[in-house]
């Protein structure tokens, strides 16, 4: 059913080129209808003291939950962490893609997309007990079968990606990437890069991104670590300038604090944080979406950039701006988070620990006219 009434007395972070100021935000019939102060119309939810931003974006999850092993449920992670919008990180490719639209995207009332993994059968070998790299058979390879993948689900393909390492490559990580560019070039799509261990060197995937592709896990450990002699290496600058997204993807092992904190100290924020929720991070270091924010904010990002962060910039990296403002005649989709200063413990996927006391928790969510939930809840996980 589609949500009406009031947002009272938040502050409200619109990113549609507003700052963020205390107001009132009125829906109707599952739309913006007018955002002020002295609105008519039924309280849904009294957010003094709260933040209301548009519905966090999760731009690199794995969601193919019940088809693919290394997946989780979207709708748990909704409620758990106040997102809106789910981006699939190519658990799908074009083999199995018809069911992630069918069974994931169509029956969810959430905001659900995907980058289409080159490898034909998505991440296909990835949980606690079986590791096989997707792309370590090049015959799995198949432009052809990627490109009709594309042409018939062009609502939930935003990008392309490529996992072109060790890890998940073998040998073929170098191979793998120049075949995603040139796929992606002539489709007009993104590629979403993953980097683990070399070959290729984060120096060589750097220099090869195109203005708008995405380096995911732009902050992992050594090694292929952005960060050399404390500094952010030249590749890394360069290709930031040409337009390149830094994004998290927390993960397992995608994100350090050391790293991070040496590259905001040069200069080098990240464009989105995402979390990387699969099933073995989603029991940490990543959790989720809003705990990856929380240790962003703690390593100096202010709010409004961490949120900005995971809001405005991954929806238009996937060119659905409406999904991440707070707009006049747009479909509500909304996250309410509360500020605490209670004690927690951060953790990276190094085991190191930082403490926070400025953390942000989920209160609230409207996705796609819809209310998910409204309300304090107790929280999960307390400490992360």
């Amino acid at each position: 059913m589609l949500t009406s009434g009031i947002i009272k007395n938040g502050t409200v972070f619109t990113y549609d080129e507003t700052a963020p100021v205390c107001t009132d935000i009125l829906i109707m019939d599952g739309r913006i209808a007018a955002i002020g102060n002295e609105l008519d119309g039924d309280q849904l939810f009294d957010a003094k003291g709260y933040l209301v931003t548009p519905a966090l974006t999760d731009l690199h999850t794995h969601i193919y939950w019940g088809a693919t092993a290394l997946s989780v449920r979207s709708e748990d992670h909704a409620i758990q962490s106040a997102v809106g919008t789910f981006v699939d990180a190519g658990s799908s490719g074009a083999g199995n893609v018809l069911g992630f639209e069918e069974f994931i995207k169509k029956p969810s009332p959430l905001n659900i997309f995907a980058f289409l993994n080159v490898s034909f059968p998505g991440i296909f070998g990835f949980s606690k007990d079986v590791m096989v790299g997707e792309a370590e058979d090049m015959r799995l390879l198949s432009k052809d079968a990627c490109v009709k993948a594309v042409s018939r689900h062009k609502d939930t393909i935003v990008g392309l990606k490529v996992r072109a390492g060790k890890l998940a490559a073998g040998e073929n990580g170098e191979k793998a990437l120049n075949m995603a560019l040139d796929w992606a070039e002539e489709l007009g799509l993104p590629v979403m890069c993953h980097v683990d261990f070399s070959p290729p060197d984060i120096e060589y995937t750097l220099n090869r991104l195109r203005p708008g592709d995405i380096i995911t896990h732009c902050c992992r450990p050594d090694p292929n670590s952005i960060i050399d002699d404390n500094k952010v290496i030249d590749a890394a600058h360069r290709a930031k300038e040409r337009g390149v997204v830094f994004d998290i993807g927390h993960g397992m092992g995608g994100f350090s604090f050391d790293v991070c904190a040496k590259a905001l100290a040069d200069g080098m924020a990240p464009d989105v944080i995402s979390s990387d929720i699969h099933c073995i991070s989603v029991n940490g270091p990543a959790y989720d979406l809003l705990t990856t924010i929380n240790k962003l904010i703690a390593l100096g990002m202010s709010t409004e950039d961490a949120l900005e962060a995971a809001t405005k910039k991954p929806c238009h990296i996937i060119k659905r701006p409406e999904l991440g403002r707070i707009r006049i005649g747009d479909p509500a989709n909304i996250s309410i988070l509360k500020p605490s200063n209670e004690k927690a413990e951060l953790v990276d996927a190094t085991g190191a620990v930082l403490v926070s006391n400025n953390m942000l928790r989920p209160a609230g969510l409207i996705a796609g006219g819809q209310e998910i939930f409204l309300g304090t809840r107790k929280e999960q996980r307390h400490a992360r």
